[in-house]
């Protein structure tokens, strides 16, 4: 069955390249033109959305943030503004990735790709319970807990999370962590991966620590002694 995308923008001519596109790619594609009309689209059907950020009435920021609170749908931010701190504040909002205007079409389809990719690797490892400490990750619930007390974690933080700690005492480059969690046609680099690690040690807290960093190669997963 093919993955359908939801694709959000206030421009016609912008829906119709990106649904365009991700049709030749094979991509079922559902569009709505503003926030509300997204939200009111977003079932269970949706495997991806694809979201305009500068919309009138409700924006992709709230959009996203709402989307974010109905479930883990993955999202895809696009945007005129590439400052890092509106890099930060998608993340922040709870997007998986985020994509400065103007961008290839091709590109984009390799992300949604990547992405999909993704989800059925967090979908396939979504088992059980492992404890390190006090740290708890329980996997078929999608939460992390920290002396019992549950962590909130992005999507993009908690596969990030699980994959460092299946990997527990090996020390990961940053190209590995992008081509298993952001997928191998993922265009993005080392930075993308220090940018969701500070997020997740800020989260983590006092378990900040189990994430070590292997200074000029990338980062390990160690119970703190």
């Amino acid at each position: 069955m093919n993955a359908t995308i939801l694709v959000v923008d206030d421009e016609y001519r912008m829906r119709k390249l990106v649904g365009d596109f991700l049709r030749k790619a094979g991509y079922d594609v559902v569009e709505a033109e503003d926030g509300q009309g997204a939200l009111a689209l977003l079932t269970p059907a949706i495997d991806l959305v694809i979201l305009d950020v500068m919309m009138p009435g409700l924006d992709g920021w709230e959009t996203c943030r709402q989307i974010r609170a109905q479930g883990e749908t993955p999202v895809i931010l696009l945007t005129a503004r590439s400052e890092e701190a509106d890099e930060l504040q998608g993340f922040a909002v709870g997007a998986d990735e985020y994509i400065a205007k103007p961008f290839s079409p091709q590109v984009l389809v390799a992300r949604v790709r990547a992405l999909l990719k993704r989800v059925r690797w967090s979908a396939r490892n979504e088992v059980g319970v492992s404890e390190y400490g006090r740290l708890r990750i329980a996997a078929g619930a999608h939460e992390v807990f920290w002396d019992g007390k549950p962590l909130e974690l992005t999507p993009k933080e908690y596969d990030l999370l699980c994959y460092l700690a299946e990997h527990r005492g090996r020390a990961l480059s940053r190209k590995q962590l992008l081509d298993q969690i952001w997928g191998y046609d993922y265009f993005g680099d080392g930075r993308t991966v220090d940018t969701h690690i500070n997020r997740l040690r800020i989260k983590l807290g006092e378990a900040s620590g189990f994430v070590q960093t292997v200074r000029g190669w990338g980062y390990l997963f160690e119970v703190a002694k």
